[in-house]
């Protein structure tokens, strides 16, 4: 099972592993506040992507066509994907919009593959 959450919530014990995948750290945020198991920053997406996107909602599908390619050949996804299959995993995401960030799509690849 494989579920995003703002690294913002507090932290629950139905979350299983929690992986932060930004690649910055979230702003306001301490260690140990986060309760991370892990940060996969490579997970995330390429900075030139990530600054062409600028969260703008008109371009969310093409981010996203272009964030999975940078995923099919990735091997902090193929990590993650092996993970997905031993436990359940919280993907840890900053951005402000629940609708229009780069933790949908990784989650929906994970769950596609």
């Amino acid at each position: 099972m494989v579920t995003i959450k703002r690294i913002y919530e507090t932290p629950a014990n139905s979350d299983g592993r929690r992986i932060l995948v930004d690649r910055l750290w979230p702003r306001g945020v301490s260690k140990e506040r986060a309760a991370l198991d892990e940060w996969l920053k490579d997970v995330a997406p390429s900075p030139e992507l990530r600054m062409w996107f600028g969260h703008k909602p008109e371009r969310f599908a093409e981010f996203s066509r272009k964030y999975i390619s940078e995923l099919e050949h990735n091997s902090a996804a193929e990590q993650l994907k092996t993970l997905a299959k031993k436990e359940p995993l919280t993907l840890l995401y900053a951005a402000k919009d629940p609708k229009v960030n780069h933790a949908l799509v990784l989650k929906k690849f994970l769950v596609r593959h």
